[in-house]
């Protein structure tokens, strides 16, 4: 328990307090929610009984505003606070999410440093320790000098019930006697402070070293537009302006009347009570009101009768505003600034524009970040998102009167209710809006490690085994109703005669076609522009790409630009990390063309992958694509298109699929689904790529060599590539190194960097736990058939096999055997190096690379020397 509390006489045992408090507090820190609660309710119980006498000692303490109004927010400081967060979660775990791994912890900060306002004593002491209490927090007050007395009853009051329902003794203590000392070390030693008061104050607080949470000064200037309801409009100004004699700081200091409804507006104003300076009179009432460029305390929450006979104006006794007729709303006029009493500048605008400027320039004179009030139609929504828009304030209010409305809850339920506002950075405060518990609390955000969701994605329809095409070319006609097809391909395909059993099939369905084949090897976006200009003029609803990986990767290009003419290229090759999280959101594909990919070759994959390659002519950058939007929707895998290839396409194709397969087994990203077709991908090109290599008649081995490329598509579609493709394409692109002996001439190089034990870094993925690669590697060796006593003995094995299948098939052993010149290699070497690091399959990866580590794997390949920093 803490001890006993010691008077609080000077700084000296001030701190000794705080001592004796932090050890209240952490005592109460360990309450659950249900203690909490119970002392919330007791202590805001009485406080609200004891509204009435609160109200009658802070008007008789510092003569100030009307008993009757603040036992009004001495009631809503109880009530209002209570009922808004009787219910809120603020010990312990406030927050839980167990699927997702994720808790929201929330504790405590310690001790609030709590400066309570001359104008609002007792209702501002009654919520900040009931915010106190909600949070567990101790408080200690200071008040203000003329208001001591009666915001240390309300403090007493709301302490003495808390700790009699279980609460810590000192929980609740105060400065009797404030000062300027004694108030700076309170600040300077809590751990937050609230701070509600004038400038000075609130600049002290800021400037103590501790966080702080303060209200600026509010200067809220009111509008009232041509459309508004006239009535509406004053009645709600007079009562929120006579409230407590305006000391509401969120009260209207001013009013802005449009011309065609102003003289309207002033006789509403003089009929219900209120009276129009004239002549000396303002001018004796400005003078009085402001003094040397602030407000005199002296009228502040006084009556309006009491200021006009200050000022020595004879007005009705029961007067309700004094109102000055101005025009500047420079700092220079009086009736510019707040006034914090029944004293209400008005202004004459021609327009809605001028009357927004005249509001702007207000707000900038001591009101930013406060609040702000428009009376208007409300369904004049364009002069509502115009004044929002010119407003920086951090409360808005339409057709309320402001000193009620800006506190919350009483005309807009969803505002919370608070007697502190935070002013944003236009007021120099830290939080905007109205402050509440949540803003007393630290809160740990506790997040187990958890597995992403993966997934399988796959075209619609894949077709395979040997003369599958023309089979499956007529669902575009029985099942899809398409009557209009644009076909893709290269010059060689074209005049070879390949898309000639399309054609047949088409013509046999009925079905008008055209052709582009100006596709080259290596793709580029002007061959693309090109082709989709031909695509537009004949308006498809079929593109069948038909060939390597060159047409069906131009082809989707075709598809994306021909289906969303307005995206831009450089918006659709931006990168991603998460490919579910990417900035740029590709547009929904098919809604004007079906697409069909028909390969020509055992290698890309492409016909099942939502990837594509494409090289920008202009600047020589090869951009890879990837998004399921460019995902095929029927894939037609037949043996019958891929019985010529030569042995050269053989090879690099062949060696392709097997780096897809290992990049896709060893990808972070990599699952049981995935797996199984990448194992089976890469047994199936040790049997049978050989055989097609020796063979290229070999009707088994390229239909198997045919399921090994889809298989290996179909992988890495779904689990991504590495840094072996990552530095392939910038080979083919700086280099022109066919992609797939791009891939081969590093990729026992890339197996050994990537199965480090020790790597200098690993990839980022939570399924991706630990280095591990080593076994993978491992893994996929025993299933290929390879034997050893141990990982390391089966990787080594492995990569022999795979150099073995290498050399079978003609791949050359160093990237300088490809006749690449040494000068413009190295010349190149950084450049390739750093975007092989940028480039969309690094991620994936399961070692993340520096680009160091890539430009000394590119000259290991290069020059064939042995790697000497694999194990970093």
């Amino acid at each position: 328990m803490a001890k006993k509390a010691t008077q609080i006489e000077d700084v000296d045992t001030l701190l000794k307090r705080l001592e004796e408090m932090r050890e209240a507090q952490a005592e109460f820190a360990t309450f659950t929610q249900e203690q909490v609660d119970k002392i919330f309710y007791e202590a805001a119980l009485a406080a609200e009984k004891n509204r009435i006498s609160l109200a009658r000692m802070a008007v008789e303490e510092t003569g100030m505003g009307v008993m009757e109004d603040k036992v009004i927010k001495n009631h809503y400081a109880a009530e209002y606070i209570y009922n808004k967060y009787k219910d809120m979660k603020t010990c312990g775990v406030v927050e839980d999410d167990p699927a997702a791994g994720y808790r929201v912890v929330a504790e405590p900060m310690g001790i609030v440093a709590a400066v309570i306002p001359t104008t609002n004593p007792t209702s501002t002491a009654i919520f900040k320790t009931l915010l106190a209490l909600k949070t567990r927090n101790a408080i200690i007050i200071s008040p203000h000098p003329r208001a001591k007395e009666c915001t240390i009853a309300a403090a007493r009051i709301v302490r003495d019930a808390a700790e009699k329902a279980g609460c810590p003794k000192g929980i609740i203590d105060w400065v009797p006697a404030p000062t300027i000392d004694m108030t700076a070390a309170v600040m300077s030693n809590a751990d937050i402070i609230l701070a509600t008061g004038g400038p000075g104050m609130v600049n002290a607080a800021y400037s103590s070293g501790k966080p702080a949470l303060g209200v600026g000064p509010g200067n809220t200037p009111a509008i009232i537009d041509d459309t508004a309801d006239i009535k509406l409009a004053v009645s709600s100004i007079i009562h929120s302006k006579t409230f407590d004699n305006g000391m509401i700081c969120a009260s209207e200091q001013s009013v802005t009347v449009l011309d065609g409804v102003y003289d309207q507006v002033k006789k509403e104003f003089a009929d219900r009570g209120c009276y129009f300076l004239q002549g000396k009179e303002l001018d004796a009432v400005r003078k009085t009101v402001i003094v040397n460029g602030a407000v005199n305390a002296a009228i502040v929450g006084k009556s309006a009768h009491f200021i006009a006979k200050t000022a020595g104006v004879d007005v009705p006794e029961k007067t309700k505003i004094l109102i000055g007729e101005v025009t500047s709303v420079e700092p220079s006029e009086e009736m510019a600034h707040e006034k914090l009493s029944p004293v209400l500048g008005m202004y004459r605008a021609k327009n809605f524009d001028e009357a927004i400027a005249k509001a702007e320039r207000l707000v900038a004179d001591g009101g930013y970040g406060h609040t702000s009030s428009l009376y208007v139609n409300i369904n004049e929504k364009e002069k509502i998102a115009k004044h929002q828009e010119a407003m920086k304030t951090c409360r808005i209010l339409i057709n309320t009167p402001s000193s009620q409305g800006g506190i919350g809850d009483l005309y807009n339920f969803k505002m919370a209710p608070s007697l502190t506002l935070g002013c944003g950075t236009w007021g120099g405060n830290s939080v905007s809006g109205n402050v509440g518990p949540q803003h007393l609390l630290n809160y740990k955000s506790v997040a187990e490690r958890q597995e992403n969701m993966l997934w399988l994605r796959v075209p619609e329809k894949v077709y395979f085994k040997r003369g599958c095409m023309p089979v499956a070319l007529r669902e575009l006609k029985e099942v899809y109703n398409k009557k209009r097809v644009f076909i893709v391909t290269d010059q060689f395909l074209y005049k070879s005669g390949f898309t000639k059993t399309i054609e047949e099939t088409l013509d046999s369905l009925g079905i008008v076609h055209s052709s582009f084949w100006d596709v080259a090897p290596d793709p580029t976006l002007q061959c693309a522009l090109e082709g989709v200009a031909r695509i537009r003029s004949f308006e498809p609803d079929c593109i069948i790409a038909i060939g390597g990986g060159s047409a069906m990767d131009a082809g989707k290009i075709m598809w994306s630009m021909y289906e969303n003419p307005e995206e831009k290229f450089e918006d659709m090759a931006a990168d991603f990390l998460d490919i579910r999280k990417r900035v740029y959101n590709y547009p929904k594909m098919g809604n004007k063309a079906f697409f069909v990919a028909i390969p020509t070759s055992s290698g890309t994959g492409s016909e099942v992958t939502p990837f594509a390659i494409i090289t920008d002519a202009d600047n020589g950058v090869k951009y890879p694509l990837a998004d399921y939007e460019l995902l095929p929707n029927m894939a037609i895998v037949d043996t019958d298109n891929m019985m010529s290839q030569p042995k050269g396409l053989t090879s690099a194709s062949g060696i392709d699929v097997l780096t897809h397969c290992l990049e896709a087994f060893v990808s972070m990203m990599a699952s049981d689904y995935t797996d199984g077709m990448a194992l089976r991908g890469m047994k199936l090109v040790f049997e049978y790529l050989p055989r097609a290599y020796d063979n290229p008649n070999d009707v088994e081995a390229r239909d198997h060599m045919a399921n090994a490329s889809c298989l290996g598509g179909l992988a890495f579609a779904n689990a991504f590539l590495g840094v072996n493709h990552s530095m392939a394409h910038k080979l083919g692109a700086f280099h022109h190194i066919p992609h797939g002996w791009a891939n081969a001439v590093i990729l026992t190089r890339v197996m050994r960097y990537n199965a480090a034990e020790r790597p200098t870094k690993m990839g980022t993925f939570p399924q991706y736990d630990h280095p591990h690669t080593l076994a993978r590697y491992a893994e996929a060796g025993r299933f290929c058939g390879v034997t050893g006593k141990d990982d390391r003995e089966v990787f080594e094995n492995f990569v022999k096999k795979i150099e073995e299948l290498k050399a079978y098939i003609g791949v050359k052993e160093t990237i300088k055997d490809y006749g690449v010149d040494e000068k413009y290699f190295l010349d190149t070497l950084d450049q390739m190096s750093e975007q092989a690091f940028d480039d969309q399959c690094t991620g994936a990866n399961p070692r993340y690379p520096l680009v160091s580590e890539l430009r000394e794997l590119y000259l290991d390949a290069y020059y064939g020397r042995e790697p000497s920093f694999y194990e970093d």
